[in-house]
């Protein structure tokens, strides 16, 4: 790139580091590319950059004392390397003795990590051998300049800043779980408006019972009682018929609202259920249980409370003015001078407030995280004696939510006193007006009174619809989260028109058979076929690709070249879960849910009879030991099934796949966790397994293959 620095580096760099970063070129160097940085060395969330250079590599870090920059420059022999695990990126330099440095950063950055690690390499040949690296990213983008891949026409950086919806818009795609409750919505919508104007006739009766009845007894006349009583049940009546239009709109909408946000709760859950796991590989547990809970509990109050408040606010202060501009229009004119003031207000501050509260979700997240970690991990926790580490862990991701949040309420603490102090300003400006028309005898008082009363109605309510943009950005933050889930589409989706398979034989058939995690080929041109019935042994060092090729045949990702057939139909026309349904699966380390044994060995089957679970049980070798728990089959297994040993529960594993009576077995490292006394227990209870199946058996222990047909020996993900 031949751009001088005033037109490449402070052109493409991020507009916040443009200062700092041009303060670290010379004036002859080239920005090449760059990555904005998001995880620090312990993986928390901290913004750094790093940037190639035609000279040098620079990467500001941050530090508690500020930003820190360390540059290296290029040498022939370094290299970087990119690569990602369970959703977390890094890229690595090193030399031919040495790693110099590590940089890490979530999946969505991985695109620009690429071009990163490719202008570094494009460079890094020029220094060693004086010639360009043929690159597969030659069109670059015109506005950020960074590469765009061969056949693109789209940035994928710039196209996602300029259509990024602001996150309100987010609340009107609820409407999708309301639609099926529109006629409820509206007429809770009517009684709203109906209730609205019944609080609305008191201030208007003041008016006659001032001028007509106090004013003429001041004045020496007698009261009219009949006058008075109209008017006393006449103010009597609309509070009653308030009260009552009140309640039932303020019924109607909870149970709406309830309901929206149960579907809503239930939709991202269930779509969730849905994703492939390639989707919670990159995902922290209690983040995803963060949005499906608290978020939808959040939109769920918005809902019920705050926007029928909001509603009832928008009809009261639209109504208030009509009659305000009906009794006197110099007085209501009076009135709205500061409104378009406090309307600019809430402009400004919603943005903030925006921005603001989608950083507390994400900081929110950060301590569900540590809790999910450390409470299923407690075991561990207390066997390396690290309480005061995650205590410290919970202790700084609390500080840093805290300071998030200080930052924010400084915002809304200034805010909300600035719209009170203009309704009363605004309350002044009546009343002297008031008082100066009633002196010229241009009103009277009644009419200044009843003005007086709707007027603080109008500021009441203007000042509570002014509170409620807090909600609203906390509500449109939390739909916008929602709806990351809801908008994420499967990496195996279901086929447009899936093929039956009426009866099961078992033949599995691999053709040229490729997998890439991220930019890692993992599983590459493999081509294997297993007859109905065989049982085949997987076995190579770790790494070698048997889990990933186990998975593949599960389904649980999709190849990226080749094909996978069950009984000649590739398994891509066949309904996921009806293709599962063949698949028994018993893993390494086995997962029991909370609940009985007998729940957990039909966790398959739901409508198993007791007759079947104990059979199954029987053929796994656990009916005797589950015959000593307190309460047999009905005992309770505890979190995570902690309440047995790793044998007991491998065994009842073994059971939960012998109910489902599969065609196709799966075993990953079946006996790899226990004892050989308790590997002799298993194995006879999967030798009643495997019988009359399809297995795939990955084990490192030969004993536990001494029944395969074949072994299959990987390594590098080829069967070597």
């Amino acid at each position: 790139m031949n751009a001088s620095l005033s037109a490449n580096a402070n052109f493409m760099l991020p507009f916040e580091w443009k200062a700092s970063a041009s303060a670290q070129l010379s004036p002859q160097e080239n920005v090449l590319a760059w990555i904005e940085v998001d995880l620090d060395t312990q993986l928390q969330f901290a913004k750094g950059l790093l940037i190639v250079t035609d000279q040098r590599l620079l990467s500001a870090n941050p530090r508690a004392s500020g930003l820190e920059w360390q540059c290296w420059t290029l040498q022939s022999g370094w290299v970087m390397d990119h690569f990602d695990y369970a959703g977390v990126g890094t890229l690595s330099l090193r030399s031919s003795s040495e790693q110099i440095a590590v940089w890490r950063f979530t999946l969505n950055h991985n695109v620009l990590a690429m071009r990163l690690q490719e202008a570094f390499a494009a460079r890094l040949e020029v220094i060693t051998h004086g010639r360009a690296l043929q690159s597969s990213l030659t069109a670059r983008c015109p506005q950020c300049k960074l590469p765009l891949e061969v056949e693109g026409d789209e940035c994928p950086v710039c196209n996602r800043e300029q259509h990024a919806p602001l996150s309100t818009w987010g609340l009107f795609r609820l409407w999708r779980f309301a639609h099926p409750y529109r006629w409820q919505l509206l007429a809770g919508f009517l009684l709203t408006l109906a209730s609205t104007a019944a609080t609305l006739v008191p201030p208007y009766l003041t008016m006659p019972l001032m001028d007509d009845v106090l004013i003429p007894f001041q004045n020496g006349q007698d009261i009219d009682h009949d006058l008075v009583a109209l008017y006393l049940g006449g103010l009597f009546a609309a509070a009653a018929l308030a009260w009552i239009l009140g309640w039932a709109k303020t019924y109607i909408l909870a149970l709406v609202s309830e309901r929206i946000g149960a579907d809503l709760r239930t939709t991202a859950y269930e779509h969730l259920m849905r994703l492939s796991l390639e989707y919670f590989g990159g995902r922290r547990t209690g983040d995803l249980m963060n949005r499906i809970g608290a978020e939808t509990d959040r939109i769920n109050v918005f809902l019920s409370v705050h926007l029928l408040d909001f509603a009832t606010d928008i009809l009261m202060i639209l109504m208030t003015a009509v009659i305000l501009l009906s009794i006197d229009i110099r007085l209501a004119a009076a009135t709205l001078l500061p409104l378009p003031f406090i309307i600019w207000l809430i402009h400004v501050v919603r943005d903030k407030l925006r921005t603001g509260f989608e950083k507390i979700d994400r900081v929110w997240s950060e301590l569900t995280n540590v809790l999910s970690d450390t409470i299923p991990g407690i075991r561990v926790v207390k066997a390396f004696a690290q309480e005061r580490r995650e205590a410290n862990r919970f202790r700084d991701a609390n500080k840093h939510n805290m300071a998030v949040n200080d930052r924010i309420n400084f915002v809304w603490s200034l805010f909300s006193p600035t719209v009170t102090l203009m309704t009363e300003i605004g309350l002044l400006v009546v009343w002297g007006f008031g008082i100066w028309l009633v002196s010229k005898d241009q009103i009277t008082v009644g009419v200044l009174t009843a003005f007086l009363a709707y007027i603080g109605r109008f500021y009441t309510r203007l000042d509570s619809m002014s509170r409620i943009v807090s909600t609203t950005q906390k509500a449109a933050s939390g739909a916008k989260r929602i709806f990351e889930i809801l908008d994420h589409v499967s990496s195996v989706p279901e086929p447009v028109n899936p093929v039956a398979l009426p009866k099961v034989e078992g033949r599995i058939t691999l053709t040229n058979a490729s997998f890439r995690y991220g930019n890692r080929a993992v599983i590459k041109q493999l081509n294997l076929d297993i007859k109905p019935g065989e049982m085949i042994g997987l076995v190579g060092h770790s790494g070698s690709g048997k889990s990933t090729l186990v998975n593949l045949m599960c389904r649980f990702y999709d190849l990226s070249e080749g094909s996978i057939a069950l009984d000649g139909v590739d398994i891509k026309q066949l309904k996921v879960a009806d293709y599962r349904r063949h698949i028994g699966l018993v893993l390494q380390e086995p997962f029991l849910f909370f609940g009985t044994i007998a729940d957990n060995i039909a966790y398959g089957m739901p409508d198993a009879t007791r007759e079947q679970i104990v059979a199954a049980a029987r053929a796994a070798h656990a009916h005797e030991f589950i015959l000593r728990m307190p309460q047999g089959y009905d005992s309770l297994v505890g979190e995570r099934g902690q309440g047995l040993s790793g044998g007991e529960r491998q065994r009842i594993s073994i059971a939960r796949a012998l109910l489902i009576n599969p065609r196709i077995l799966i075993l990953d490292e079946a006996t790899s966790a226990v004892d050989t006394e308790t590997e002799k227990e298993i194995q006879n209870a999967l030798d009643n397994l495997v019988r009359g199946r399809t297995t795939i058996a990955i084990a490192h222990r030969l004993s536990t293959l001494r029944k395969a047909d074949r072994l299959v020996v990987m390594d590098k993900g080829l069967i070597v």
